[in-house]
């Protein structure tokens, strides 16, 4: 089990406490939404192993400016529950392949999907009352599912191997930790950052 020395455990409770009381108000860098997912963030030294994890979720997460954009002003809902299934059985398959829980898996992925769809009906709702904040080109959601699904490869590979992390005590407060710092990197506005709070759910085991 890794140590954590008094500054490590002061400036994890420090800065978890900041995490709830960001996604509690809301409060956050915005940035204009023009339908195109957010640029990657640069990578930065992880605080703690779950750092890859959170990394993975944000940027799973940031295609879900591409979906909506590919949805809206179509017929393609954002509820698709037969797409969902099949997400959540290719990761539970995946996850039995790397001696993971597939049953955890696919609870941490049900809030992957929930996540991403806060997003879509966030960026929906801006859309109708902000019609000229709307895109005015639609992605190709073919193209951007083949993104979501090499993204969602490497976060089943990074929870299989964050498993001992993820069920440790310090598990909550690293996973704060580790959010916050990607919300700083990635200069996330409210919306992303409740929804990143969503993903984030499920992925501590106790």
């Amino acid at each position: 089990m890794r140590t954590t020395t008094p500054l490590r455990r002061a400036l994890i409770t420090v800065t978890a406490t900041a995490a709830v009381v960001l996604t509690a108000t809301g409060s956050a860098v915005a940035v204009p939404v023009s339908g195109t997912a957010a640029a990657p963030h640069a990578t930065a030294p992880s605080l703690s192993p779950l750092g890859p994890v959170v990394e993975l979720a944000a940027e799973r997460l940031a295609t879900a400016d591409l979906v909506a954009a590919a949805k809206w002003g179509t017929d393609s809902p954002i509820d698709d529950p037969a797409r969902e299934q099949q997400v959540l059985d290719n990761v539970a398959a995946q996850a039995q392949q790397l001696g993971a829980d597939p049953d955890e898996i696919r609870v941490i992925f049900r809030d992957q999907i929930e996540a991403n769809k806060i997003v879509q009906r966030g960026l929906f709702q801006r859309w109708t009352d902000h019609p000229d904040q709307a895109p005015t080109t639609k992605p190709d959601l073919s193209v951007v599912r083949q993104e979501i699904n090499r993204v969602t490869s490497a976060l089943v590979e990074a929870l299989a191997t964050t498993a001992d992390d993820r069920g440790a005590f310090t598990c909550r407060p690293e996973l704060a930790l580790d959010a916050l710092q990607v919300h700083h990197e990635d200069h996330l506005d409210a919306l992303h950052t409740r929804a990143l709070a969503r993903a984030l759910h499920s992925v501590c085991g106790s």
